[in-house]
C-alpha cells in the first residue's frame, strides 16, 4: 500500500486519490448499452443466452419455484439458520422502527398539511452472485421492502453452474415470503427489471449492489426509463481513521475484510503517524496469507493506500472528501469527531466495532452509497421503498387567510391563472 502525507498533497492530488470507478473511454458503457439493447429486443431469450455466456450454465427456464427453493434451503444447517434468523430479527427490528406516521400540522388557521406514506408498488432486488454469495444483501433489501408493504417484489440473481442459486439465497427468499427468484445477473438483469421481459415484470425501482457493469446499467436505465434506482452502488470500500489508541491488528483485519469482497474493492487507512501505518502494513502482510480469498484480497490491497495526517481533524477532512461507503473511527476519541463526519454511508465507532457487524447482523443496512455518492445519497432504509405524499386541506376560513398571499405571489410571477384559481373560490 502506498503511503501519502496529507500535508504534502495538493488539492488536485487529493481529488485524484478519492476518484474511483471511472470509465474514461466509455468501454463499460458501450458493453452495457449493447446488453440493454439485446434484452429490450429479445427479452427472455437474451437472458438465457447471457446465462450461457457469462455464467457458463445452460438454463431451460429463468426461475426457481417454491418447491425448488425449499429443496435448496434444506441444505442450510441449523447453526446457519440460527445466524440468519438473528440477522433477520435485528434488521427487521431496526427497519420497522423507521416506519412512523407523520403528524398533521396546521400551518395557519384553516390550512392543514400532512404527509402519508405509500409503498412503491413494484420493486426489483438485485442479489449479486459472483465471487461471494450474499444472502445478507437479500435480507438488507428484502426486509425493508416487506415492511414498507411493496405490492410486488421481483428478485434477480445470477445462476450458479448447476442452474440454481445458493441454498442460503433460497432460504432467505422463503423467510421473506418470496416464492420466485429469476436467474439473471449483471447488466442484463438490470435491463430486464427496467424494461420487462416475457417472464420478468417491469419494476418502478431497482435496488442492489454490483460490479461496474451493474452500476453503469442502473445509471443508464434511470435516465432512459421510468424506473428509478436506489443509488449507483459500485465496488465496496472502507476508510479507517486511526490514532495512537487504535490497534494495528484490528485495523488490518478491517482493511482485509473489505478487500476480500473483490479485486476492485478499496481499503484506505488515514492515520496520525507513520508508526501506525507501518505496523498496520506488517499486520496486513501477516494476515492476508491466512485468508482463503488471499489472492483477491491482495489485489485489492495493492491498489489501496494509506494517508498519514497530522491530527484527527485532517483525517476527517480527507474522509469527507473521499465520502466512504464504510467509515471506521478506530480511536478512543470518536465522540469528539463524529459531529464533523459529513459524508459517509455508515460509521463504525471505536476499536470494538468492526464493519463486519453492520454487514451482517447489527441491524443497520449494508446497502450503501459508494464511489463518493455518500456526498448525496443515503443507505437503503424503509424510506427507500416508500413515497411520502403531501396532503393539504383548506377550509372557508383557511381560504380567506391564505388566498390573498397566493394571489399576490402568483401575480408577481406572471401566472395569472394560478391567481384566478383562488379568486374564483373567494368570490363565492
Amino acid at each position: 500500500m502506498k503511503t501519502y502525507n496529507y500535508s504534502d498533497l495538493s488539492k488536485a492530488e487529493i481529488a485524484k486519490l478519492v476518484q474511483r470507478n471511472v470509465d474514461p473511454a466509455n468501454e463499460i458503457r458501450a458493453i452495457v448499452e449493447d446488453i440493454i439493447a439485446n434484452v429490450q429486443q429479445n427479452g427472455d431469450a437474451a437472458l438465457l443466452d447471457y446465462a450461457a455466456t457469462f455464467d457458463k450454465v445452460t438454463l431451460d427456464k429463468l426461475y426457481l419455484d417454491k418447491a425448488e427453493l425449499e429443496a435448496l434451503a434444506a441444505q442450510v444447517s441449523e447453526t446457519q439458520k440460527a445466524a440468519l434468523d438473528t440477522a433477520y430479527k435485528n434488521i427487521y427490528k431496526f427497519h420497522e422502527a423507521q416506519l412512523k406516521g407523520e403528524d398533521k400540522v396546521e400551518t395557519m388557521p384553516g390550512v392543514t398539511c400532512w404527509r402519508e406514506l405509500r409503498p412503491i408498488e413494484k420493486v426489483g432486488l438485485y442479489i449479486p452472485g459472483g465471487t461471494a454469495v450474499l444472502p445478507s444483501t437479500f435480507l438488507m433489501l428484502g426486509i425493508p421492502a416487506k415492511i414498507a408493504g411493496c405490492h410486488e417484489i421481483i428478485v434477480c440473481s445470477p445462476p450458479q453452474k448447476n442452474g440454481g442459486v445458493n441454498a442460503f439465497i433460497a432460504y432467505v427468499a422463503l423467510m421473506l415470503g418470496i416464492n420466485r427468484i429469476f436467474l439473471a445477473g449483471g447488466a442484463q438483469a438490470i435491463a430486464a427489471m427496467a424494461y420487462g421481459t416475457e417472464s420478468i415484470t417491469k419494476v418502478d425501482k431497482i435496488f442492489g449492489p454490483g460490479n461496474q457493469f451493474v452500476t453503469k446499467a442502473k445509471t443508464i436505465v434511470q435516465s432512459t426509463t421510468t424506473t428509478a434506482i436506489d443509488m449507483p452502488a459500485g465496488p465496496s470500500e472502507v476508510l479507517v481513521i486511526a490514532d495512537d489508541s487504535a490497534t494495528p491488528k484490528y485495523i488490518a483485519a478491517d482493511l482485509l475484510a473489505q478487500a476480500e469482497h473483490g479485486i476492485d474493492s478499496q481499503s484506505v487507512l488515514v492515520c496520525t503517524s507513520a508508526e501506525i501505518a507501518n505496523k498496520t502494513i506488517d499486520e496486513v502482510n501477516r494476515q492476508v496469507v491466512t485468508l482463503p480469498r488471499a489472492e483477491i484480497a491482495q489485489q485489492a490491497i495493492d491498489h489501496s493506500y494509506i494517508v498519514v495526517v497530522d491530527h484527527l481533524g485532517q483525517a476527517v477532512n480527507f474522509s469527507n472528501q473521499y465520502a466512504p461507503e464504510h467509515l471506521i473511527l478506530a480511536t478512543d476519541k470518536w465522540e469528539e469527531i463524529t459531529g464533523s463526519v459529513i459524508n459517509a454511508g455508515s460509521v463504525f465507532l471505536g476499536n470494538l466495532t468492526p464493519e463486519s457487524a453492520g454487514d451482517y447482523a447489527s441491524g443497520t443496512n449494508h446497502t450503501l452509497p459508494t464511489s463518493s455518492y455518500a456526498k448525496a445519497y443515503s443507505g437503503v432504509s424503509v424510506d427507500s421503498f416508500v413515497k411520502k405524499i403531501t396532503f393539504q386541506y383548506i377550509t372557508t376560513d383557511g381560504l380567506k387567510n391564505i388566498g390573498p398571499s397566493v394571489q399576490t405571489l402568483a401575480e408577481l410571477e406572471g401566472l395569472h391563472a394560478h391567481a384566478n384559481a383562488v379568486a374564483v373560490r373567494s368570490s363565492n
